[in-house]
């Protein structure tokens, strides 16, 4: 029976360019996603730009634009950035829309009407000739720990030492410049400490890596605490209901952006968004985040939903950061890559492969060696897989008039490199890609062991044995198919090349174990092309340069 899933990636903000580090997660998601999808399940996948909060009000007004014109130039940009790496959303949306404003306010009622919404009066750094209250990382000045001058308000990048604002010494706002007062104002705070053993009890289930379940009882045996959900004008989101100038701060909302982007595909589909968001629905709901928010999607956003009638995440998935040639990506090395730089110079499934070769299903970090991808996409990609098609179509192109034989030359082989697509699917489905891609390589090497024992090339010169010639290469061919079969999801521009060279209807899973005989191909073309280190070289020169300080 075909399972309903719900999937998203974090809500990218739209304040910025999209760069490598940020990829890895919707080459992640995406990457099960279209796994899902070959199984013949019903998935789908949105996500939305993140529009609202304090930066997005400034850059704006840095740029002299509003800031509706900013997050709409901004995510289109997201929109071609996406696209061009294959990542394929049903749909991508803002959180700046009348479906979250429905959300957001509905969600909030409720947990005001079950009580647990309180109002507190706090005291904050406020910029007298800004108007404005001033988040944390507005904020600068000389670190109370080390002395180091030039730090944010709330930890120190010199010694790493966390602290709140008001112990940093000789604070300035980033803004104006002068120094900030401390002014009192009432906010309004989600009682989280109240939904602990419902918390306890979700993260028990089976829907937690074990670094991210451990993370939680370390906030648990710390103590939960009330979450200030407010901000005060002038600020750019929701404003609270029945308030005059408080706005909802911009983590309530960015998550509530899942519901509305999916209520939007609703909206277009005519799907049903109780059959998937209810408390007993039977869906499934799946988040791909980094490290870095598990708290919010761990700790709130299950809170927020339980409290407010509505179903919680039957997965939270999170993934380490992105590091080039073993250090945090860098500017003045140029390996702070946009994507856009990197698609003027590389092939996006290059990338998507990569991506792939090194995520498991841990939180860990995984590093884009340069030297490494290379090599790595020309010997396995190149040299291993395509290789295979190469081989064998100029025998069929040319001898064959085209057509694969009536029959296998070693159908046991077929029927080995078939029947492991039960393994490979169950590590898909696991999110251990580096596991898929070990296994399709290690049968890729296979395939081209058999083409060298049979040596068709030699035997082609014997008129006598054109049939035998022809089976050999139907048979390497039909490998050929299953492994791009296996790797569709990584690769699914080569695939997609792959199915026209074949003259084959879009490749679900169950294909697998069907050979393709007695049928005419296309002539063969190119399927990939050896990356030229030239080619790296541009691109981080290019980084380099477009990151030159004006």
């Amino acid at each position: 029976m075909a399972r309903k899933i719900l999937v998203t990636s974090a809500l990218p903000y739209a304040n910025g360019p999209i760069h490598l580090g940020h990829l890895v997660e919707y080459v992640q998601t995406d990457i099960w996603v279209r796994f899902q999808k070959l199984q013949g399940n019903e998935c789908w996948y949105v996500c939305a730009d993140d529009a609202h909060g304090t930066p997005i009000m400034l850059k704006a007004r840095e740029r002299g634009v509003s800031p509706e014109t900013l997050i709409e130039q901004v995510g289109a940009e997201h929109r071609r950035d996406f696209a061009s790496f294959g990542i394929e959303f049903d749909n991508y949306y803002t959180t700046h829309s009348e479906e979250n404003r429905h959300y957001a306010e509905l969600i909030y009622r409720r947990l005001r009407d079950g009580g647990w919404i309180d109002r507190k009066t706090i005291t904050q750094a406020y910029d007298e000739q800004e108007g404005m209250f001033l988040p944390d990382r507005y904020i600068k000045g000389t670190c109370p720990r080390c002395g180091a001058d030039d730090q944010y308000g709330d930890n120190c990048e010199a010694c790493g030492a966390s602290y709140s604002p008001d112990e940093l010494r000789n604070p300035v706002s980033v803004i104006s410049g002068k120094a900030p007062v401390q002014k009192a104002s009432e906010h309004y705070f989600f009682r989280l400490q109240d939904f602990e053993p419902m918390l306890r009890e979700w993260a028990s289930s089976e829907g937690l890596q074990d670094e991210v379940s451990n993370k939680l009882q370390e906030w648990f045996d710390a103590g939960l605490r009330a979450w200030d959900i407010s901000r005060d004008a002038p600020y750019f989101g929701f404003r609270i209901p029945d308030t005059d100038d408080k706005y909802f701060y911009v983590w309530l909302d960015a998550p509530i952006g899942y519901m509305a982007s999916f209520q939007d595909l609703c909206n277009r589909r005519g799907l049903d968004f109780d059959e998937w968001w209810n408390a007993d629905s039977d869906a499934e709901l799946y988040h791909f985040i980094g490290k870095d928010i598990v708290y919010f999607h761990a700790l709130f956003w299950p809170a927020m939903l339980h409290g407010a009638g509505f179903r919680t995440p039957t997965r939270v998935c999170a993934h380490g950061f992105l590091t080039v040639d073993g250090q945090k990506m860098s500017k003045s090395r140029g390996t702070f890559i946009m994507a856009e730089t990197y698609r003027r110079h590389l092939d996006a499934e290059y990338l998507r492969y990569y991506f792939a070769a090194k995520l498991s299903a841990g939180v860990h970090d995984i590093d884009l060696s340069l030297e490494d991808f290379t090599q790595r996409v020309n010997a396995d990609l190149v040299g291993k897989l395509v290789n295979i098609a190469s081989r064998c179509a100029g025998f069929i192109n040319k001898r064959s008039d085209g057509w694969l034989g009536p029959r296998l030359d070693a159908p046991e082989l077929f029927r080995r490199m078939s029947a492991r697509a039960e393994v490979i699917g169950g590590h898909y489905e696991d999110r251990a890609y580096s596991r898929v891609v070990r296994e399709v390589m290690a049968l890729a090497d296979e395939a081209n062991q058999y083409i060298d024992e049979k040596k068709p090339w030699v035997l082609a010169k014997d008129p006598d044995q054109a049939e035998a010639v022809q089976a050999i290469n139907t048979t390497g061919l039909n490998l050929f198919r299953v492994l791009m079969l296996y790797l569709k999801p990584v690769l699914p521009g080569t695939a997609a090349a792959a199915e026209r060279f074949l003259q084959v209807p879009p490749m679900e899973w169950a294909d697998a174990g069907q050979p393709l005989l007695d049928h005419r191909i296309a002539p063969f073309k190119p399927l990939m092309t050896r990356i030229d280190p030239a080619a790296i070289e541009a691109m981080i020169e290019e980084s380099r340069e477009s990151l030159k300080p004006a």
